[in-house]
């Protein structure tokens, strides 16, 4: 079986890992309540998407 010949060093695996990592939604306020939501979806809140009531709470 094949053995590396040196050790790894640490930033070489770091390059390797570095799309291992969490990322943040994209959020922004929404104009009808002022509460932050994804971008592209109805408000959780009010219920509300580009201006309209689209759910009713």
């Amino acid at each position: 079986m094949a053995v590396p010949f040196r050790k790894t060093s640490k930033t070489r695996k770091n390059k390797r890992r570095t799309h291992l990592k969490l990322r943040v939604p994209g959020m922004v306020e929404c104009p009808d309540c002022g509460e932050m939501k994804l971008s592209h979806r109805v408000c959780k809140s009010c219920g509300s998407y580009k201006g309209r009531d689209v759910v009713s709470k």
